[in-house]
Parts: structure tokens; C-alpha cells; sequence
């Protein structure tokens, strides 16, 4: 890390060296704000793909600033910034899309939700425990604080994908404002229980096997997080803006290709996913499963006990359409999603079968979705 006490002009890489942060992360929120000022999304194809990739640029360094902030500050807060980010950087993609007019996009945030636990549960712990299995032939883990993860996954899972199908108070897989406001809190309210338990009152739930600690860099100094926590501001302002430009059409073109509006959401998913994902990928192939499957499961309970609830308010001011109920056949992929994991997780040790089952299942997922 560098040292803090830099004094004096300095130029483009001794300011990135200064404050210890990556040139990218830099580079992208400052082409973001470009991209948005000089309408580069409305500048036919080639503008459009610039645009595009500046925004992926610009979620990574999102996410990234967010991490730099999150260690500095420490548990609890650590994690509730993190995922504050990028509930913001999800909330803005789905909105942005719903508002578009390209489509019926009613469906957008239960698709992208859906999307985040088939991705986290099969996709990233499918990779994280076949690529430790692979190398370490069976890996281990505290299997206390995964299964309160699971319970609560579970419960979310349920109450906002799953419940919708079945209430009568409005027609459709949908709640009724008042049911979705109630739903709304009770996330929040699970959500904020979990990260309670995760990180002060039973942080050795969630610890590696035995009681060791993890292992951490060491925390940046205060000048590069109060740096990143600025870069943040410019990433989410870019992003939420570059989305809005883009919203129409990245949807127009998911629509005129002939595929399901539901692909949109895996993409913005994954997107938003794909940070988190290559953190949990290193740290199995380092022999680190708990801090994969803290990551994973983490990332899993995010994205339903603050993105809902947000999107819900959203739809209540805004008066936009929004389906929650998961039909059949993702109510079938599901339950065989959550059964598997809890069968793969329930010993405490794992090996490449579960990974191969995961990503089987996985596989199956995204090509019902691309083939209904």
C-alpha cells in the first residue's frame, strides 16, 4: 500500500500510486461521466457497444471502491456498504429497464433475482467446489453459519418468488401494495438479522473450520478510502445514468433477437454478480471454502433482502407493474436448486460430485431460459 503522507502536485500515475487504488477503477467512472455528458448511447451501434462496455467497466469499479471502503470501515458496516452498492447498481439496472417502454418488463426484477440465486447457488458454489475439488480432492467448512444462511435464503427465497402465486388479494402471480410493502419489511428485517448474527453476535458461525481466522490484507489508509469512497459516488452516478441510456436498447435488442425478456435478467445478474463470483472462484482455489461460500450465500440473501424491498418501493411511487410469482418451471428449478445445495452442504465437507451437480443444474437453467 502506499504511504499516506504525499505531498505536492502530482501527476496522473503518482496520484493512482498515492491513493492505492487500480488505474482502471479510475479510468472507468471518469468515462462513464463522459459517456453520459456527450449522449454516447445515442450514437448508433458503435456508440452503443462503447457505452456498453464502459458500464461493465464502470459496475466492476463500483464494486471495487465499494470492497476498498467496506475493509477500511470493518464489520458490520463493511458488509451493509458493499451491499448497499450494489443493490444501487442492480435497483438502477432493473428500474431503468422497467421504464424503458421496450417491453413489458413487469417481470424484470423477479427475473434478475431469480437469475442472482441460480447463479450464486449453482453457477459460482458449482465452480468453487468443483475447482477445490479438483485441487484439494475435499475441502471443509463451518457448517453452523452456512446453514443459517440457507435458512434464511430459504425463507426469502419462498416469501417473494414463490408466495405471490398463490395469495388472492390481487389477480396473477402478484401481491397487493399492502402485502408487498409487508413483504418488503419483513426482508429487510431478515436481511438485517443475518448481518447482526453474521458479524457481531456469531462471527465464529462463519469463520473457517476449527475457529481460524481469514486471512486479510492489510486495510487501506485513509486518504485511499476516503479516495474510493468518492470514486463510488462518480461509479454509481455513472452507472445509474449510462443504464438509463442504454435501458431501451439493450431490451429492444434482447426482443428483436427472439429471446425471452427473462434473458435480460440474467445478464444484469451476472453482471452485477461477476466481481463476487471471481472472489469466491480465488479464494476455493486457495483452499478457502468458507470465505467462497461466505461470499456466495452473502451475495444470495443481498440481493433479495435489499433489491426487492427497494424495487418495491420503487413500483409503489412510480405506479410500474411488478410480477414476483416464479412460474412452474422455475419453481421446479428452484426447489431442486435448494435441495441440492442443502444435500451438498449438510456434511460440512464437500467434493467435485456437488460442484458437478451444480453446474449441471446450472446449465439447465440458463438453457430453459434461453429455449422456454
Amino acid at each position: 500500500m502506499a504511504a499516506d503522507h504525499a505531498n505536492g502536485p502530482l501527476d496522473a500515475v503518482s496520484i493512482r500510486k498515492g491513493i492505492g487504488l487500480p488505474w482502471w477503477s479510475l479510468a472507468f467512472p471518469a468515462l462513464a461521466i463522459v459517456a453520459v455528458l456527450a449522449g454516447l448511447a445515442k450514437m448508433g451501434t458503435p456508440g452503443v457497444l462503447v457505452a456498453a462496455a464502459i458500464l461493465v467497466g464502470s459496475v466492476l469499479a463500483a464494486v471495487h471502491h465499494a470492497e476498498v471502503v467496506a475493509h477500511r470501515v470493518g464489520e458490520p458496516f463493511g458488509t451493509l456498504v458493499l451491499a448497499v452498492a450494489v443493490t444501487v447498481i442492480e435497483v438502477s439496472l432493473i428500474v431503468s429497464l422497467m421504464l424503458s417502454g421496450a417491453g413489458d418488463a413487469s417481470t424484470l426484477a423477479r427475473d434478475t433475482v431469480f437469475a442472482a440465486i441460480m447463479i450464486i447457488l449453482n453457477g459460482i458454489v458449482g465452480v468453487c467446489l468443483l475447482a477445490g475439488g479438483v485441487q484439494f480432492r475435499e475441502q471443509s467448512f463451518t457448517q453452523t453459519g452456512v446453514s443459517a444462511a440457507l435458512n434464511v435464503l430459504v425463507a426469502m427465497s419462498v416469501l417473494t418468488l414463490v408466495l405471490p402465486n398463490y395469495v388472492e388479494s390481487a389477480p396473477g402471480p402478484v401481491y397487493a401494495p399492502s402485502q408487498l410493502v409487508f413483504v418488503a419489511i419483513v426482508s429487510l428485517i431478515l436481511y438485517g438479522t443475518f448481518v447482526v448474527v453474521q458479524t457481531v453476535r456469531h462471527r465464529s458461525y462463519f469463520l473457517p473450520e476449527g475457529g481460524g481466522r481469514e486471512e486479510h490484507a492489510d486495510a487501506p489508509t485513509v486518504r485511499t478510502t476516503w479516495a474510493a469512497l468518492a470514486v463510488l459516488l462518480v461509479a454509481l452516478g455513472g452507472v445509474v445514468f449510462l443504464a438509463k441510456g442504454l435501458a431501451g436498447t439493450i431490451e429492444a435488442a434482447v426482443l428483436s433477437a427472439g429471446l425471452p425478456i427473462a434473458v435480460v435478467g440474467v445478464v444484469i445478474a451476472a453482471l452485477v454478480l461477476a466481481p463476487e463470483s471471481v472472489a469466491a472462484f480465488r479464494a476455493a482455489r486457495r483452499d478457502r471454502l468458507q470465505t467462497s461460500l461466505n461470499l456466495a450465500l452473502g451475495s444470495a440473501l443481498a440481493s433479495i433482502g435489499l433489491t426487492i424491498p427497494t424495487v418495491a418501493v420503487v413500483s409503489l411511487m412510480l405506479g410500474l407493474p411488478l410480477t414476483l410469482g416464479i412460474g412452474a418451471k422455475g419453481l421446479t428449478l428452484l426447489i431442486l436448486s435448494l435441495f441440492s445445495i442443502t444435500l451438498s452442504l449438510g456434511t460440512g465437507r464437500t467434493t467435485i460430485l456437488g460442484g458437478v451437480v451444480h453446474l449441471v443444474i446450472f446449465a439447465v437453467y440458463l438453457f430453459v431460459t434461453v429455449v422456454p
